[in-house]
């Protein structure tokens, strides 16, 4: 979302009253109407993110600067999940990362399978335990995450850094206890081993994938990426539980012959080659632009079946 240069004066302590705060308002009112928050409840939010801003930098801008370089739509989005309404949390997560299709769920799932390969229950247990905190305090003289934000940067990658942020921390501290590290440092994902065969798995997970029909790329987003049991896909497309099932182990098998049998030509010889494959597939699925959420909805659409 854009910067929203609209503002301009001092700051005024009567923020109610406030033209450029108003201005905002209904700037805001207008482009996202679903939100439902007063004139005044905004006035509060306001001063108590200008106060956050602040508190990180003591030399920072003056009030009316902050208003003209605020994410205005970001901001108001954080606001509504704040104020715990349906429609901004529906919202947040359908948001997209940056210039790809992955929603903002599926960037967090990248970062935690870079960050604990091979583990997919801690992947799992590291996204849902972050969305927990977008909330609640992690401890009781911290505030929550989303309280912390202040509207001067894109709220999506500011998520995806405090996410990264405080993994690596974690990882850094042996699994000692860490508050949320600052969001304005950067720490960088530590490098992945064996880069040799993850560059090779890739370029082998990628051809499987471009081999693959269009009712296959359906079972596979809905399957593996999006996690459907075989009953509810059987019962979206409206098939047999069985027949879901055989077409799930024919794909799985046909993934293991594929990418195996290029590995092993290239010189793999090592263990658990099947535990690998499956491992780092959830990487690539999460990327492939065919398996997004937009892409799965018109496969759907063409069967006649209303994406939910």
């Amino acid at each position: 979302m854009n910067r929203t240069p609209l503002f301009s004066g001092s700051y005024n302590a009567d923020m109610e009253v406030n033209p450029r705060v108003a201005m905002l308002y209904y700037f805001c009112r207008m482009q996202m109407p679903r939100i439902e928050l007063t004139l005044e409840g905004f006035s509060t939010h306001i001063q108590r993110t200008y106060q956050v801003f602040v508190e990180k930098q003591p030399n920072s801008m003056p009030f009316s600067t902050y208003l003209e370089t605020m994410y205005a739509q970001d901001w108001y989005l954080c606001i509504g999940c704040l104020e715990r309404q349906k429609w901004a949390w529906e919202r947040l997560f359908t948001v997209k990362a940056g210039r790809s299709d992955a929603l903002l769920m599926d960037a967090l799932r990248t970062r935690a399978h870079r960050l604990y390969p091979r583990d997919e229950e801690r992947q799992e247990n590291a996204v849902h335990e972050f969305y927990s905190m977008l909330l609640v305090p992690e401890s009781e003289r911290s505030i929550p995450i989303l309280a912390r934000y202040d509207g001067q940067r894109p709220l999506t990658p500011w998520l995806i850094r405090i996410f990264q942020n405080w993994h690596v921390s974690k990882l850094r501290s042996h699994g000692h206890t860490q508050a949320l590290p600052d969001d304005d440092i950067s720490l960088p994902i530590p490098p992945r081993t064996e880069t040799r065969w993850h560059e090779a798995f890739i370029t082998a997970a990628r051809a499987w994938l471009d081999e693959l029909d269009e009712q296959e790329l359906l079972l596979l987003g809905l399957r593996w990426r999006y996690r459907f049991s075989q009953r509810d896909i059987a019962s979206r497309l409206k098939v047999h539980e069985g027949t879901i099932s055989r077409q799930t182990d024919k794909l799985r098998d046909h993934c293991l012959e594929k990418i195996g049998k290029e590995l092993t030509s290239q010189g793999w010889n090592g263990d658990d080659l099947e535990e690998y494959i499956l491992t780092e597939m959830a990487g690539v699925l999460i990327d492939e632009p065919r398996l997004g959420i937009e892409s799965l909805g018109k496969l759907l659409a063409k069967k006649g079946i209303k994406a939910e």
